[in-house]
């Protein structure tokens, strides 16, 4: 049977579409699986640069994206990373979040064995430009305050922003802002002293 006489046939278009369509979706799907590897990629970098940068350098000897538990925080399960030293857990990477002025403010906070504060970052908020995002560490060292605080330094009543009789400053018509932060971190110490033991693998 010659070319011509075939697309006469009847079936000529369906199967000529039907070819078409499978050699697209093989197209998409292999340009899919590539984008999808680089997507991949590049939010395991974004994520392993941001945990870097509140863990002090030589702290872990690990591979901190690979050694998680997952945990419930009131109904919402937590990611904990978890940078090791010849095996031994000396600190515990984690995010929380607390409501701003606009929309929640996600915190990453590192804290060491003994639940004091190695390191926070604000990764995500959309607080007001020029009040509110002073909770960025590239715009203020106001973040940095944390560093090496505990639920017993300062004692819990002065986990506040001066304005409430705490210690942490607020910004000048922004006071909700680093009051939500304030509020994240003491949350976040909270929820690592109730589930210390998991966290560090002890046996209770």
């Amino acid at each position: 049977m010659n070319f011509e006489s075939f697309r006469e046939k009847i079936g000529y278009q369906p199967i000529l579409l039907g070819a078409f369509a499978l050699l697209a979706s093989g197209a998409l799907a292999l340009a899919s699986s590539a984008t999808g590897e680089a997507i991949a990629a590049a939010e395991a970098k974004d994520l392993r640069d941001s945990l870097s940068e509140v863990l002090p350098q030589g702290l872990a000897d690990n591979d901190f994206l690979k050694d998680t538990i997952d945990l419930d925080n009131k109904g919402k399960t937590v990611t904990i990373y978890r940078a090791r030293q010849g095996g031994v857990v000396k600190a515990a990477l984690f995010k929380v979040a607390e409501r701003g002025y606009s929309t929640d403010i996600q915190v990453l906070i590192a804290v060491d064995a003994d639940g004091r504060t190695l390191g926070v970052r604000v990764l995500k908020h959309a607080e007001t430009p020029g009040l509110g995002d002073k909770i960025e560490v590239k715009k203020d060292p106001w973040i940095k305050s944390f560093d090496g605080k505990s639920l017993g330094d300062p004692v819990p009543e002065k986990w506040g922003v001066k304005k409430d009789g705490g210690i942490f400053d607020q910004f000048a018509g922004a006071t909700i802002t680093p009051r939500a932060v304030v509020k994240a971190v003491k949350g976040g110490l909270e929820f690592y002293a109730e589930h210390r033991k998991e966290i560090l693998g002890e046996k209770s």
